[in-house]
């Protein structure tokens, strides 16, 4: 009998994001992981965003609230506030670095990486994964226009997954966010945080 192959998912949260609104549809983070952990043994599913400090309440909080505590690595750094050339007001908050961090000391590990991203800068990582062994799958879209995956990315990968043919498999159903919200109206008031963290879990 074959060896179980040995999978972690490499999650580049604002580009899954910005991806998944490209092609219409809200990623469903606990059918994402059960998507994942059918095809092999899910080592660790890493998530890796930026958070603006300063502000008292941020959207993507009871997110990663929710990941956290439900199977998720999540990785977070504050996001950097600074001045361009033009004297525009710019936040900067870039995970590369803790992404590639993470994969080069995971690639003795696992079998499979799967990247979630189609950021170019990437493919020096995935070119660096496979030397070690491990085969990588890059999740993005070329349905888009212009395409959301880097085309020195896509070419780089061993696999390559159009984000569009996992809707029906990761994506929310907009029906049961409907329900939900109607069920969060009719009941009796929460904290903000309590009731988002459970839209995001359900």
């Amino acid at each position: 009998m074959a060896d179980i192959e040995r999978i972690a998912l490499f999650i580049d949260g604002a580009n899954l994001y910005a991806t998944a609104k490209s092609l219409g549809f809200d990623i469903d983070y606990k059918r994402l992981l059960r998507e994942f952990q059918g095809k092999g043994r899910l080592i660790r599913a890493f998530y890796y965003t930026a958070l603006i400090e300063d502000q008292e309440y941020s959207s993507i909080r009871p997110l990663i609230d929710w990941l956290d505590y439900n199977g998720y690595a999540v990785v977070t750094k504050p996001t950097k506030e600074f001045v361009d050339s033009l004297g525009r007001r710019k936040v900067k908050g870039n995970m590369d670095i803790e992404l590639a961090v993470d994969a080069m000391e995971m690639a003795g590990h696992i079998d499979h990486m799967v990247l979630f991203s189609g950021d170019g800068d990437f493919r020096s990582l995935v070119e660096a994964v496979q030397r070690r062994g491990v085969r990588v799958s890059v999740i993005s879209t070329i349905t888009t226009q212009p395409p959301m995956i880097a085309d020195e990315l896509r070419r780089q990968a061993d696999e390559f997954i159009d984000l569009i043919h996992l809707v029906g498999k990761i994506g929310r159903d907009p029906g049961e966010r409907a329900e939900r919200m109607q069920r969060y109206q009719e009941r009796p008031r929460t904290t903000p945080q309590a009731a988002h963290a459970e839209d995001e879990g359900e």
